[in-house]
C-alpha cells in the first residue's frame, strides 16, 4: 500500500488492527519524482506499508543493487593480475572505476589465519619461497590440506610482512540487498518507453520492485485500485497473472490501452529446452534431459551474482585439474626461459626477495615480470609472450570455475531474454460485474432498499446524504449524453415520482432542436440503480412495466453497472428502454461541482451484430455499428463501424465473466497503433489485417450456447450484448 507522509502513521494503526502489528513486514521509504510543497520543509518521499497474513510464512525474494565503492573503507587496495605488487587505491579510483588501470582490481586483504583457538595440522606454509607460520594456538582458515594450494593456484594469496593474506576482490560479491530506503526511484520511475499518463500514477520501478520481491512467475497479483494500470503492466511484463479493478471508465480505458499497446521482453523459461541449455552454460554442467512443458511457474533463467568466499575456492577441486593441464606446458616454458636469461639476473632478483625456503633451480612464475625487461635478450621475448598468453588463459579458466562453483544469489530482476522473440499482451482480459447488491442498514439496523423511491420533494429532504436525490440533481443539469453531442437529452423538468422502481418524471422535447416549444414533449420515467451494485434484467423489466402502466413514453435507466443479460432487453411494448451508464465521478457527490459539463450520464447504444455460419460449420461475427436512439426523431439508427475503436468477443460466454478471446480494432486511434509502430517489420501484415476488421475469424460453436460481444467507442464508453448461437 502506497501512502503519503501525512497519513503513514494513521494508516499503519489501521493496518496493525487488521493484520496484527506482528505481521508488518516492512515500512519502505521511496523517493518521488517531484517534491511536494508545504509551508515548512518540502517532502520528496512516499511510503509503502508491507503487511502479510502471516509474517513467518511470507514469500520473499531478495533484490540486489551494486555496492557503492566509495563507501566501502575495507576495499582500499589495487591488485594486478600477477599479484606481484599491491598498492593503495586513490579516492578518485574508488569513486570512478573507469580510471582504474587495465588488469588491476579493487580488493581487500584479510588474514588467512583463523582467530579461533585450535591446533593446526601444519603450522608452516611456504608461499613464494617464504615460510609463514599460523601460530601455535591458531590454524589456517582452510578446512582441507589442499585449500591453501588452491588459493595459491587461484592467485588469491599475498604476503605482507610476516602475515599471509587472502585477496578478496570487490567483484567477488559486488552487490547488496535493498533496504527499506529506495533512493533511486525519483529519476528512474518514468521513462520515454513508459511515461506518466495518469495524475496519481505510481513509479513503475517501485511497483516492479514490490512484485518481484513478493511473487514468482505465475503468481496472482491483485490491484483493487487500477488507476493507469501500473501494477497490471508490471505483472504482465514479469509473467505474473493479475486482476485489476476500478470504478472509472477513464482509468480502465487508459490501463487497457497501455497494456495492449506495449511490447514486452520474452524471458527464457526454466522449463524449456532453451532454458536448460542456458542453465547448463551458466553452471558449467551437462544440460538437463528432463522433458519440458513451458510451464511459467518453474520460473525464468536468471542472471546470478557469484558469492565467492575463501571456503568456496579452497573446496573447488576443478582448480587442481585446470592447474595440472596448463602446468604441462608452462613448466617446460619456464625451464627454457631460465636458460635464456642474462647471466646472474635470476640470482640477483632472488637475493633481493630474501627467500626463507628452498628455491628451485628454474625461474618461478611469480618471478616472471608482466612486462618484458629491457635487459633480457630477444631470444627470451617469444618465450615471455607465450608464457603470459597461457598464464592469462589459465587465470580466466580458474576464475570462471570459481564463479561457477561458488554460491550465488539470483538476480530476480534480470532474467535472460530471448532476443529472437517478441511478446505482446493479446486477448487477455476477464471482465466481470458483481451480481450481488450491497445493502446498507439504517440507525435501527434495518436493511435499506437501494431502489427506495423519492417520497417527498427535495425541499423537505434532510441534510443527510440521499443518493437518489443527488443523482436526480446532476441528471437535471447534465442531461443524458449519447455518442453524438447533438443527440443529447436535455430535460426541461425533473420531478420526483412516487413509484416502486420509477423515482422521477423527466420531460424533454423530441423533434426540432430539442429546446422547449420546438417539438413534441415526451415524458421519461427515470430509474436509478444502486450506489453499489449491478442492475439486472429483471429490474429493468419491472421498471418498464411500471413505466408503461403510468403511460410514460420512454424509460431511462441510470446505473453504474449493468448485468450482461440486460443487453437482451431494449423495449417493452411501445416503451423503449435506454440504459445510461453513470460516470464513477458521481461517487464523489460532495466534491463534484454540478456544472453539467461532464459526461455524467452516457448512452452508447446497442451493438448491431450479424452472426454468420460458415461452410465448415463454424461461426463468424460481423459488427455493423451501434444502434443509437435519436431523441430528436424518436428513431433508432445504426451509426456504422466508424464510431467503434475496438470490439471483443467471448466465444463461449459463461453468463458470469467476460473472457476476451477475440480482439479487433477499427478506429484510427486504436490501442494497437503505437504497438504497430514499435514492432515495425516484425509484424506479419496478413495476420495484422485480421485484427483490423469488422468481421471476426471463424470460431467453433460455443459449448454454453452463448457468445458475448463488447464494443468500445473512442471515448472509452462500452456496451456488451449476449447472443444465442447454434440453438
Amino acid at each position: 500500500m502506497q501512502i503519503g507522509d501525512e497519513n503513514v502513521h494513521r494508516v499503519r494503526a489501521v493496518m496493525d488492527e487488521v493484520f496484527g502489528e506482528d505481521n508488518c513486514c516492512a515500512e519502505i521509504i521511496f523517493r518521488k519524482t517531484a517534491r511536494t510543497s508545504t509551508n515548512l520543509l518540502p517532502t520528496e518521499n512516499d511510503f509503502i506499508l508491507w503487511y502479510a497474513k502471516n509474517k513467518d510464512s511470507v514469500k520473499f525474494r531478495a533484490l540486489y543493487q551494486r555496492k557503492n565503492i566509495s563507501e566501502l573503507r575495507s576495499y582500499k587496495y589495487l591488485v594486478p593480475m600477477d599479484t606481484s605488487f599491491v598498492r593503495m587505491a586513490s579516492i578518485e579510483e574508488k569513486e570512478n572505476e573507469k580510471i582504474i588501470p587495465k588488469g588491476w582490481r579493487l580488493a581487500q586483504l584479510s588474514f588467512v589465519v583463523s582467530g579461533d583457538p585450535g591446533k593446526p595440522e601444519e603450522r608452516l606454509y611456504t608461499f613464494r619461497c617464504k615460510n609463514y607460520d599460523c601460530g601455535s594456538h591458531r590454524h589456517w582458515k582452510t578446512s582441507n590440506p589442499q585449500g591453501l594450494d588452491r588459493l595459491l593456484a587461484a592467485q588469491r594469496l599475498y604476503g605482507l610482512g610476516s602475515q599471509l593474506n587472502f585477496i578478496r576482490y570487490f567483484d567477488d560479491f559486488y552487490v547488496e540487498a535493498f533496504s527499506t530506503q529506495w533512493l533511486d526511484t525519483g529519476s528512474a520511475g518514468f521513462s520515454n518507453s513508459d511515461p506518466k499518463v495518469y495524475v496519481v500514477q505510481t513509479d513503475s520501478t517501485v511497483v516492479q520492485r514490490c512484485i518481484l520481491m513478493s511473487t514468482d512467475p505465475g503468481d496472482l497479483v491483485l490491484d483493487p485500485t487500477c488507476g493507469s494500470g501500473t501494477s497490471a503492466y508490471a505483472a504482465e511484463q514479469w509473467g505474473r497473472r493479475w486482476i485489476t479493478i476500478d470504478t472509472s471508465r477513464v482509468a480502465l480505458a487508459l490501463a487497457r490501452a497501455r497494456i495492449m499497446g506495449a511490447r514486452y521482453p520474452f524471458y527464457l523459461l526454466a522449463d524449456s529446452k532453451e532454458g536448460q541449455l542456458k542453465e547448463a552454460e551458466i553452471t558449467r554442467s551437462a544440460p538437463s534431459s528432463k522433458t519440458t512443458y513451458g510451464n511459467i511457474r518453474h520460473g525464468f533463467v536468471y542472471e546470478r551474482v557469484p558469492h565467492i568466499t575463501l571456503k568456496s575456492i579452497a573446496n573447488n577441486a576443478e582448480i587442481d585439474v585446470i592447474w595440472d593441464k596448463f602446468e604441462e606446458t608452462l613448466a617446460p616454458l619456464r625451464e627454457e626461459m631460465t636458460e635464456k636469461l642474462p647471466s646472474g639476473w635470476l640470482e640477483k632478483y632472488r637475493k633481493s626477495q630474501k627467500y626463507t625456503a628452498e628455491v628451485p633451480a628454474s625461474i618461478q612464475e611469480w618471478e616472471i615480470p608482466r612486462d618484458f625487461p629491457i635487459d633480457w635478450p630477444e631470444s627470451a621475448k617469444s618465450l615471455h609472450q607465450e608464457f603470459w598468453q597461457l598464464r592469462i588463459e589459465r587465470q580466466k579458466e580458474i576464475d570462471a570455475s570459481i564463479a561457477a562453483k561458488a554460491d550465488y544469489e539470483y538476480l530476480y530482476d534480470k532474467p535472460y531474454e530471448d532476443k529472437k522473440k517478441v511478446r505482446v499482451a493479446g486477448p487477455f482480459t476477464v471482465e466481470s460485474l458483481s451480481p450481488h447488491r450491497m445493502m446498507g442498514v439504517d440507525e435501527n439496523d434495518e436493511l435499506i432498499d437501494p431502489f427506495k423511491k423519492l417520497a417527498e420533494p427535495s425541499a423537505n429532504y434532510s441534510k443527510g446524504y440521499d443518493f437518489a436525490q443527488m443523482i436526480l440533481e446532476n441528471l437535471k443539469t447534465a442531461g443524458v449524453q449519447q455518442a453524438h453531442k447533438a443527440d443529447k437529452i436535455s430535460f426541461t423538468s425533473l420531478a420526483p415520482w412516487p413509484g416502486e422502481y420509477i423515482c422521477a418524471e423527466g420531460r424533454y422535447f423530441e423533434g426540432g432542436n430539442g429546446e422547449e416549444g420546438s417539438g413534441q414533449e415526451r415524458r421519461a420515467a427515470i430509474f436509478v440503480g444502486p450506489e453499489f451494485g449491478t442492475v439486472s434484467r429483471v429490474d429493468l423489466v419491472t421498471a418498464a412495466r411500471e413505466a408503461a402502466d403510468a403511460d410514460f413514453d420512454v424509460l431511462i435507466a441510470c446505473a453504474f453497472n449493468y448485468e450482461a443479460h440486460t443487453t437482451e432487453f431494449e423495449k417493452l411494448g411501445r416503451i423503449p428502454v435506454l440504459k445510461a451508464r453513470m460516470n464513477a465521478d458521481l461517487h464523489m457527490a460532495d466534491d463534484l461541482k454540478n456544472t453539467g459539463k461532464g459526461n455524467l450520464f452516457v448512452i452508447f447504444g446497442e451493438p448491431d451484430i450479424d452472426i454468420i455460419k460458415t461452410d465448415e460449420n463454424q461461426y463468424q461475427v460481423k459488427v455493423n455499428g451501434v444502434d443509437v436512439f435519436h431523441p430528436n426523431t424518436g428513431e433508432v439508427r445504426s451509426d456504422g463501424p466508424d464510431g467503434i475503436a475496438c470490439w471483443f468477443i467471448d466465444t463461449d460466454y459463461n453468463e458470469e465473466s467476460f473472457f476476451v478471446r477475440h480482439a479487433y480494432f477499427l478506429g484510427a486511434s486504436d490501442p494497437y497503433k503505437s504497438l504497430k509502430t514499435t514492432l515495425k517489420a516484425e509484424i506479419n501484415e496478413e495476420a495484422w489485417a485480421t485484427l483490423n476488421s469488422d468481421t471476426s475469424r471463424p470460431f467453433e460453436k460455443p459449448k454454453s450456447g452463448r457468445i458475448a460481444v463488447k464494443v468500445i467507442n473512442h471515448l472509452g464508453d462500452e456496451v456488451m450484448k449476449v447472443f444465442r448461437v447454434g440453438r
